[in-house]
Formats: structure tokens, sequence, C-alpha cells
């Protein structure tokens, strides 16, 4: 078992458990800021976290929600308030209401977790501060310590599985809930760049374009809130095009940016036909550069089906390849 200790102090109302991996430091780093690793470990094995929202910087959200065996659910938000890449983070965490806002009727704790190197690999140390010493008695009767050994159990296997992906990864997509989808990738690149390469439409323009053979004769793109935005494709040979347009609603710069989003056409310009969806863009800083996630609403599953049909994520891996192999001259 990973867990090494686990104590409690009632005086200065703690608890901290200690676990340690031989993974490196800067994998198990990875591990819980990737959204699709720590859903894998969060919650004990009988109850798997999803991860809607998971953003890793200082003033950023997470949302998830743990499902039990018979379909009951329990939510969750983390509020960042500090991070120091690789070596520790520092959330504020607390229940949820069904639609992800947080229960201010409940209480919420402080937890830091610590990130070391060791002679074997490396350690985790996750020190939760509670607000009286009925809260921690509380927690611990409910059985925290159980919880928490089922759950950190299963970091070995996520650990392992991010050894063998470190030279693939190429766009995965997971569907969350019944109405979003999230895709994620690594680009081997710094952070800034990604950013700039997403916001800047010259950088846009060279590699957001899908398969080979298109080309995006319009672009107007901004990371400003409040601004609209549209693209353009074009195929080439048959002078086929299509675009979309919407609005950026929401600036954390560079790790998210969300706007809506309507598909276009020259007989639909503005996309007053198309179902909107809103697209919450995440990036950050990882061993292999940098962790790009997408996750996407869609007005239902319907939609979302017939979307994701077109082979969406598919043109999004051409491109990211291609801004990958580009990322040195930005």
């Amino acid at each position: 078992m990973p867990i090494t200790s686990f104590t409690s102090d009632i005086e200065s109302l703690t608890m901290t458990v200690v676990a340690d991996f031989t993974a490196p430091v800067e994998r198990l780093w990875d591990a819980y800021l990737n959204p699709r690793s720590i859903e894998q470990f969060w919650g004990p094995v009988e109850y798997p976290a999803t991860f809607f929202r998971h953003d890793g910087f200082v003033g950023g959200l997470s949302n998830y929600c743990m499902t039990g065996p018979n379909g009951d659910t329990s939510r969750g938000y983390w509020k960042w308030t500090r991070v120091e890449a690789p070596l520790l983070f520092e959330v504020l965490d607390g229940f949820a209401l069904d639609d992800g806002t947080p229960n201010d009727a409940l209480p919420s704790m402080r937890m830091v977790f610590e990130f070391t190197e060791t002679a074997l690999g490396s350690r985790v140390t996750a020190t939760t501060h509670f607000n009286s010493v009925e809260e921690i008695e509380q927690i611990i009767g409910m059985g925290m310590e159980e919880g928490l050994r089922s759950a950190m159990s299963q970091i070995d296997a996520v650990l392992a599985d991010l050894a063998e992906l470190v030279d693939v990864w190429d766009a995965e997509l997971q569907l969350l809930g019944t109405n979003q989808a999230r895709i994620s990738r690594i680009i081997r690149g710094p952070i800034d760049a990604v950013w700039r390469a997403h916001t800047e439409p010259e950088l846009l323009r060279q590699w957001q374009t899908g398969p080979d053979g298109w080309s995006m004769p319009e672009c107007e793109m901004g990371a400003t809130e409040g601004t609209s935005f549209k693209y353009t494709f074009r195929n080439d040979d048959s002078g086929e095009t299509f675009g979309f347009v919407g609005e950026v609603i929401e600036v954390e710069t560079p790790h998210r940016l969300v706007s809506t989003e309507r598909f276009c056409t020259p007989d639909n310009p503005q996309g007053e036909s198309s179902p909107e969806t809103l697209n919450e863009l995440t990036l950050n800083s990882c061993s292999s550069g940098t962790l790009l996630t997408y996750v996407i609403t869609y007005p239902d599953a319907d939609t979302r089906a017939e979307i994701l049909a077109t082979g969406m994520v598919d043109g999004m891996e051409v491109s990211f390849a291609r801004l990958e192999s580009r990322i040195d001259l930005i």
C-alpha cells in the first residue's frame, strides 16, 4: 500500500497522510494535475470520481463528482490558492451542490499537498486543516482513513500508465455526464507559446486547419472578455468553406479561455440556426510540456453525438500535431 502513515492531531486540527511511490516526483505531480489521471484515484475504488473542471492555477477551480455503486453521488470543489510546481499546491476543499456550485451551508477545509523526492522515487504529504474539533472527529468517524487508503491504492497503476504514455499523447476523448466532452492532449512546448498559438490570429492560422489541404483565410480572434471571434476554413481544392463564430466570456492568461461557439456557413454566416456550445480551454505546465484540456458543453446528448461523429477529435489531433511541430518557432 502506498500510504505509509495516517495521523490526526486534535490540538492543531490537522490530519496528515503520507504516501510513497517509486515514480519520479514530476510524474506524481502530473498525476494530480491531469484531470483524466486524478479522477482514477481521487475517490475510493467503489466511488470513482469525474472531474468536470480542474484548473491547477491560483484563483482557479476544480469541480468533481464521486458516484457510488448504486448511483448515489457526492459532489465537491476545490479553490486553488497556491501552486509551486512541482513541489506544492494548496486548495480550499468543500462540498458542492448538484450543479457544482459551492454548498456554503457546509464547512470547507484547507488542504496542502507537498511533493518531495525520495531515495526510491517520490512522496506526497497531504495535510488537511479543519475548522473545529467536531469537524475532524466527524470526518474521521465517517471512515476517511479507509476511504483514503482505498483511493490512494490506485495511484501506482495511474503512474504506470503515465510512464507508458510519455511518448504517446494523442488527443483523447472522454464523455462527461450526458452533454459534455473532454479532449486532452500534451503539447510538447512551453505554456506561454501554446497560449499565444491559441489567441493570436497570425499563429492560429498556421496550425489550426485540420487535415492537409485546408487553410484558414479568415481569422478574427482575441483573448479579451466580451470580444467576438470568427474563423473560416477553406478546402483549397474544392473551395468549400465553413467556420465558427462566438464570444469570449472568460480569460485567465495563460491558463484558461472560455468561449461560446456556433458553426457557420456562407448561408448561415452568424450561426443563428446552429446549436451553441460552451468551450473551456485549460492549459497547465507539466513535465512533458503543456497539458491542454478542452471541456465542451453541448445543448444535449444528441447534439454531442452528432458533432463528435463528424471526426472532430481526429481533426483536432492533426492540428495539435502540426502545432507541436512548429512550437519552437513561436
